[in-house]
């Protein structure tokens, strides 16, 4: 952590010796979840669920800061619903790149970013895929749905020492609902409390399915599509 932090120091000092603070767009992000068979070498997720490898929250969910001179105000949060996957329409945006012709995953997040009153997420939801192609969750602002799958866990258990892993179990849960707004560690099922929430983030999850695909029910989308790039 020190040195990452000296790092992006240089980074920002040379940014500033340069005058370029007007112009440049600093985001600081981290690779997702901890390893947690890994014990004293992977760190922690908590509050959140499970670790890396899984599509819990603390598998996926990672903290990002932006910093932007004149452009993002200084001191503020944004809780809304957004992904890496949003950095690229959004910086293509701002240097007036073409983005590609076909659909992308990926929303322009700039009002989120530079604070504009009553923004919200973009997204209607967000699929929550591993395993290259197995759609385990969708979620919107507030809900999550896990669908039925298998994933590994320590199941309380600590990880291992010195670098040394020790070895997962495996575990499966079956159609259930959080209240990430009031429940993020994902403890407490509300499937039966919302079943009008449950049916909705379904149906999203069966248009992601159509759409992507889903390996979990052998399911291959018509939606499938090369990455997108800036088009010059």
């Amino acid at each position: 952590m020190m040195e990452v932090d000296w790092s992006i120091g240089q980074i920002v000092n040379a940014i500033k010796k340069r005058d370029l603070e007007n112009d440049t767009l600093i985001i600081f992000t981290s690779d997702n979840g901890p390893w947690l068979s890994y014990g004293d070498h992977a760190g922690s997720a908590a509050p959140l669920r499970e670790g890396k490898g899984t599509m819990f929250e603390g598998g996926y969910r990672v903290p990002t800061i932006m910093s932007w001179q004149g452009k993002i105000p200084n001191g503020t949060t944004c809780d809304e619903l957004s992904s890496t996957i949003d950095v690229f329409p959004t910086v293509a945006k701002l240097i007036g790149g073409k983005l590609p012709e076909h659909k992308i995953d990926g929303k322009d997040i700039r009002p989120l970013m530079f604070g504009d009153e009553g923004a919200t997420s973009p997204h209607q939801a967000f699929y929550c895929y591993y395993k290259g192609g197995e759609l385990h969750a969708v979620r919107d602002r507030q809900f999550k749905l896990h669908f039925p799958h298998s994933y590994r866990t320590m199941n309380g258990r600590p990880g291992g020492t010195n670098g040394k892993p020790e070895k997962y179990e495996q575990a499966k849960i079956g159609t259930e609902l959080f209240d990430l707004k009031n429940d993020v560690s994902e403890s407490t099922n509300v499937a039966d409390k919302y079943p009008d929430v449950v049916k909705r983030l379904n149906d999203l999850g069966e248009i992601g399915r159509r759409e992507l695909g889903d390996k979990l029910n052998k399911i291959k989308g018509e939606g499938v599509r090369p990455v997108g790039r800036v088009l010059k």
